[in-house]
């Protein structure tokens, strides 16, 4: 079983760490490999919809985001983990994941997602909500925790302060490591959900 952690915080030893951390240690305590990738302060650009990935199977811009996609590929899990910056998540990491989910063309049925945000004061709950959206986008269950998956602090340190913030990490991680290990035990028995093909509707028709 293994998570893949995306630290969106240019900051590498940050709050947002101090959050991250807490996963891997419980993740760790539930035989759940956990590897953390630090994407904030790398030179990821946004989506251009060219819609070459649909032909190079890859997308266009060669950078980080194709050295992710494999990693996510084959993990059980993905967690997305960002600093909140205007009530919104790092736009490195909006960019990195815009591209990841659209580019990659891997079934992502049934991988566990979470998100996780930090601030100072407010912004959390629009941030989580965010991020939230790629999962429930991609027929990925969403691990839930206690509270809303935050941690609060704002000079670099101080999430260490916010008890309640780290509880609410180590809940996550057994509760997503524990849907991770009932998710592959219903694979086994069950397979996966069957699939209708896709019936795309657009609103505006040429056709009425």
């Amino acid at each position: 079983m293994k998570v893949l952690i995306l630290n969106g915080s240019p900051h590498a030893n940050g709050n947002t760490a101090i959050a991250v951390n807490e996963l891997v240690k419980t993740f760790e305590a539930q035989g759940v490999e956990a590897e953390i990738c630090h994407i904030g302060s790398k030179d990821i650009r946004g989506c251009i919809a060219c819609q070459k990935c649909a032909e190079l199977g890859r997308c266009a811009f060669n950078d980080a985001v194709n050295e992710l996609a494999p990693e996510f590929e084959a993990a059980d899990g993905l967690v997305v983990a960002s600093p909140v910056y205007y009530g919104s998540a790092n736009a490195t990491l909006i960019a990195c994941l815009d591209r990841l989910f659209y580019s990659t063309h891997f079934d992502k049925t049934m991988k566990v997602g979470a998100s996780v945000v930090v601030a100072r004061r407010g912004g959390c709950s629009a941030t989580f909500d965010e991020l939230n959206k790629y999962f429930t986008i991609s027929n990925m269950p969403v691990a839930s925790s206690q509270y809303w998956n935050s941690v609060h602090g704002r000079e670099s340190g101080e999430a260490e302060k916010d008890a309640e913030g780290l509880q609410t990490m180590r809940t996550l991680a057994n509760n997503m490591s524990f849907l991770i290990k009932a998710i592959a035990l219903g694979k086994k028995q069950f397979g996966l959900p069957e699939k209708e093909q896709w019936q795309p509707t657009h609103f505006i028709r040429d056709d009425l």
